[in-house]
C-alpha cells in the first residue's frame, strides 16, 4: 500500500515542484538545475561509493559484521538512482541519503525494526555450531600454520635438524 501511495503521490510532487520552479526562475534555469544536480549528483554517489566500499571490504577483511557498509551501500546506490530521475523532490531525498549522518539515521531507523536470527562469518563458523544436533566431521579437520624455509646453499655442513656425519 506504501508503495502504491509513492508511485502516485512522488510524481505529483514532482510536477507541481517543476511547475513553482519554472514559474519562479524559468523553463531554461529550471531544465539547468535539474541536469547540474544530476551530474553532481553522480559525481557524490561515485565519491560516497568508493568509501562504502571501502569500509566494506575492511569490514570483510576484519571478518566483522558487514550488515552496516551494505546498508550504507545500498542507500547510496537508491541515492543514485533518486539523484538521476528529473526532480527537485528526487534530488532532495538522493542528496539526504548522500549524507552519512542521515544514513546512519535511517539505518538504525531499520535495524530497530529488523531481527536477525542468525548470522555467521569467519572459518569458525560452520552448520555445526549453528546447529547443535547435526553431524559434523570436525575431528577430522587439523588448523596449523607454516611458513616456507628455505634450503641452505652449504652441502657439506648437516641441515642442523639431524646430528650429520662427523667431519673430523
Amino acid at each position: 500500500m506504501y508503495l502504491l501511495l509513492a508511485f502516485l503521490l512522488v510524481p505529483i510532487v514532482e510536477i507541481a515542484l517543476f511547475i513553482q520552479v519554472g514559474g519562479l526562475i524559468g523553463l531554461w534555469p529550471t531544465l539547468t538545475i535539474v541536469v547540474l544536480t544530476a551530474v553532481l549528483g553522480t559525481w557524490l554517489v561515485k565519491s560516497q561509493g568508493r568509501i562504502a566500499l571501502g569500509q566494506l571490504q575492511n569490514s570483510f577483511q576484519k571478518l566483522d559484521d558487514p550488515t552496516e557498509p551494505l546498508a550504507h551501500g545500498a542507500m547510496i546506490l537508491v541515492a543514485g538512482a533518486l539523484l538521476l530521475t528529473p526532480g527537485f523532490f528526487t534530488d532532495a531525498v538522493g542528496f539526504s541519503l548522500l549524507m552519512p549522518p542521515v544514513r546512519m539515521a535511517v539505518y538504525r531507523f531499520l535495524r530497530a525494526r529488523v531481527s536477525v536470527a542468525q548470522f555467521h562469518m569467519g572459518p569458525n563458523s560452520t552448520a555445526s555450531r549453528s546447529h547443535p544436533n547435526s553431524q559434523s566431521r570436525q575431528s577430522d579437520i587439523i588448523d596449523g600454520e607454516f611458513e616456507e624455509v628455505s634450503p641452505r646453499q652449504t652441502p657439506n655442513k648437516p641441515s642442523g635438524w639431524v646430528d650429520g656425519p662427523d667431519q673430523g
